[in-house]
Order: C-alpha cells, then sequence, then structure tokens
C-alpha cells in the first residue's frame, strides 16, 4: 500500500507560555501543502526493514519517525513486521512537518493495512506521543493548533480559494529545539482565527510567526525571501514552522524569481479542503 504524505504551512504562530515540562504552548493554524509530498509504501513481511530515498535524512535510523510510529503502533495493536520503504521529497529542519506526516501517514497506513481499526480519537493520542504536530497530519486538514499544538480545532479560509503558493528554502538547517530555546513567550493581543478572518491584504502585519523576531538576525538569508516574495507581488509572506521555509501568497501564478542554486523551491496552486 502507497500513501503520499503532505506537508503543512503555519499561518500565524504564537508562543503563548513556557509550561512546567519544559515544552511551549502555542497558537498557529496548520494548513496543509497537498502538492509537496514523500512517498510511502509499507508491505507485510516476515521481518521488519526501512529503506529510504530521495532527500538524505540525518541520523540513526532508529530514531527516524517512521520507525517510531511503526514500533508505536505494534506495541499497541500487535501487528505483524513489515517492509516500509520511504521516499523523501520534503526537505528536513524546514517548518514543512514533513517527519511528523510521515510519521502520522505510517499510523494511517498501518491501521489500514492490518484492518485494526483505531479510531481518529485514539489515532491522534497515539501521533500526539511522536511529535507535537504529528495529531494534525491524522485529518490533514485546516485547523487552529493550541497547547502544545495537538488541540485542534478545524477551520476554513475560503480567501485562499484560487490563491497560489511558493515555497522557498535557502541551505540551512534549523533546530526546533534551538530555535524554542531562544524565544521570548506572549500572550497575543488577538487569536489567529481572528486574523484569518481578514482579508488576505490585511495579515501582512497581523499575522505573525514570533520565530522570525530570533531567527531572522542569525538567518538573514529568510528575512531576504520574505522580502523578495513582497518585492514580486505576494499579498503575504511569511516564515512556516521554526523554519527554514519561507512562503510567499500570490493572487496569481507566483513570478520567475531567480533564487539561489542551492535553494528549494516549489509552487503551487492553494488547494482549499
Amino acid at each position: 500500500m502507497i500513501v503520499f504524505p503532505s506537508c503543512k504551512i503555519n499561518l500565524g504562530l504564537n508562543i503563548v507560555a513556557k509550561r512546567n515540562d519544559g515544552f511551549h504552548n502555542i497558537e498557529t493554524c496548520f494548513f496543509p501543502i497537498t502538492s509537496l509530498s514523500d512517498v510511502l509504501e509499507i508491505v507485510p513481511n516476515k521481518h521488519f526493514a526501512f529503506f529510504q530515498t530521495g532527500i538524505p535524512i540525518q541520523g540513526n535510523e532508529d530514531n527516524n519517525l517512521v520507525v517510531k510510529a511503526f514500533k508505536l503502533f505494534q506495541q499497541h495493536t500487535h501487528c505483524g513486521n513489515v517492509n516500509i520503504s520511504l521516499h523523501k521529497c520534503i526537505p528536513t529542519g524546514a517548518g514543512l512537518g514533513g517527519g511528523s506526516a510521515d510519521a502520522t501517514f505510517t499510523l494511517l497506513l498501518l491501521n489500514d493495512l492490518f484492518k485494526t481499526h483505531l479510531s481518529v480519537a485514539q489515532l491522534v493520542v497515539m501521533a500526539s506521543q511522536l511529535g507535537s504536530d504529528c495529531a494534525f497530519f491524522i485529518q490533514n486538514q485546516p485547523s487552529i493548533g493550541k497547547g502544545l499544538g495537538n488541540e485542534l480545532n478545524p477551520i476554513t479560509i475560503p480567501q485562499l480559494q484560487n490563491c497560489y503558493i511558493m515555497l522557498v528554502k535557502p541551505n540551512l538547517f534549523i533546530s526546533t529545539a534551538d530555535a524554542y530555546n531562544n524565544c521570548r513567550p506572549q500572550q497575543p493581543t488577538i487569536s489567529i482565527a481572528e486574523i484569518l478572518a481578514l482579508p488576505i491584504e490585511q495579515w501582512k502585519n497581523l499575522l505573525i510567526n514570533d520565530f522570525e523576531k530570533t531567527l531572522f538576525p542569525l538567518y538573514p538569508q529568510l528575512e531576504e525571501v520574505k522580502n523578495i516574495f513582497y518585492h514580486h507581488g505576494a499579498v503575504y509572506a511569511s516564515l512556516s514552522g521554526s523554519g527554514a521555509t519561507v512562503f510567499g501568497i500570490f493572487r496569481q501564478t507566483p513570478p520567475n524569481i531567480n533564487w539561489e542554486k542551492d535553494y528549494f523551491v516549489a509552487s503551487s496552486q492553494i488547494s482549499v479542503l
């Protein structure tokens, strides 16, 4: 069985408070970008094996979220072993949730493959054990995320209908942990849901990603990408997650921009679910 784990962007990201467990409460809007996805295939097998191609993933295989997802699922359901093949197209360390999507789609695919009939609620609990934004990918629809990011409420954003998006990632890898170490939590004065109800042209000065305050001085390439988007007519541009991808939203097909050769670039029409 084959599925295509898609990525996400964050429309606004408020770091609200630091928790007693050392993590942070946030407020954000997760928005799926289905045009950019990895390829995940799982087939039953006598012995477990994991194969990965495409964009390289750093670290030991046992630390890969897909492998962790399989072991967690097997622990709960006692399912058989499988061969997992993952082809990476979504860049890593990009703030696009590629690893989280891969892990969550692994749970969904295993649930179908072994006909274990776990409910959405059960899968959400399981996904939350793998990562804060994994739960979003269970239903993979635009949602306001609060708490650790796993308290989700669906939202519709009709203003994005017929718009286009361009994703640009400089040749950087930003650790989520490092990004949070430098942040300063604060309560927002207006909710992200309220901002997203406004015309897109009003988002520029209201819909903020708090990570930009600390990451732009450290990585000036990111702010440069954002400024280039606005120079070429974007109606909104922002860092996604904790970086290192910046996206621009356009009313028309994105213009041809001469990005640096080692930059990752992808663009498509936005699919409003």
